[in-house]
């Protein structure tokens, strides 16, 4: 009698643990089930962040110059030093006579020491013989605002070869310069146009593929670059900057 009871109790003690052993598994098996959900949403998420598109934005401004240096170059020659330096101070005087003439201020004018050279110093030549010892190159450079002014002066220039200056042609270290110094005044808004620029070309794209724009991801501003309109004419600008710029971007 008391083994019958005892294979009784052994069965339902094996049932209970089969139950419970059942019941653990669906909790399990529904623990993992959720875990995979959110899990799967949560990648579905960091997907839907890392989708953006990178885009460039443009802006242009067309300016005036507002400064202008104008390095005056001349070229005296001679067999004395001393006589030459009087030529040359007087030629300089001469320049600085044509340039208070056409209304411009002394501060405005300067002037750099002349370089001469010695041709019979130099141990090498052209061959050539010439009736002169010394060359002296003498640049004053004009430095002004008005650059109206400063055109209609350098289309007089002919006045002083007309006063015996013999005026050098101008090369790399000494031309003239148009340039424009009022960058910062425009600054702002020219990095303004061109990130609305961006964000239109942003939006556009969206439509295309069925998206959305979002916040920025990330943005980098271009270089501003200042370049001459076009060849012949030098005073006129044209200021030209390029944002690149990162858009999230998110399913309609």
């Amino acid at each position: 009698m008391s083994r019958r009871r005892n294979g009784k109790g052994g069965t339902s003690v094996k049932s209970r643990l089969t139950a419970a052993a059942a019941i653990l598994g669906a909790l399990v098996g529904l623990g993992l089930g959720m875990a995979g959900f959110f899990v799967g949403e949560a990648l579905k998420e960091a997907r839907s962040a890392e989708r953006f598109v990178t885009v460039r934005g443009f802006a242009e401004r067309n300016v005036e110059s507002d400064l202008v240096i104008w390095p005056i170059a001349f070229r005296d020659t001679g067999n004395d030093l001393v006589d030459l330096q009087k030529v040359v101070d007087s030629h300089k005087a001469e320049v600085r006579a044509f340039l208070a003439a056409a209304g411009f201020k002394p501060e405005e004018i300067s002037e750099m020491p002349p370089q001469v050279t010695d041709l019979k110093a130099q141990t090498y030549g052209d061959g050539q013989k010439r009736d002169y010892r010394y060359i002296a190159n003498v640049t004053v450079t004009l430095r002004t605002g008005d650059v109206k002014a400063a055109k209609k002066a350098m289309e007089d220039s002919g006045k002083l070869v007309l006063r015996g200056i013999v005026l050098a042609e101008q090369d790399y270290a000494r031309s003239t310069e148009f340039l424009f110094t009022g960058l910062n005044e425009i600054k702002p808004a020219m990095i303004a146009e061109a990130t609305k620029n961006a964000r239109e070309a942003a939006e556009q794209f969206a439509r295309d593929s069925g998206a959305r724009v979002g916040s920025i991801r990330r943005a980098s501003q271009g270089l501003f670059t200042i370049e001459d309109r076009d060849k012949g004419s030098p005073d006129h600008k044209k200021v030209r900057v390029v944002t690149t710029v990162e858009y999230f971007l998110s399913s309609n």
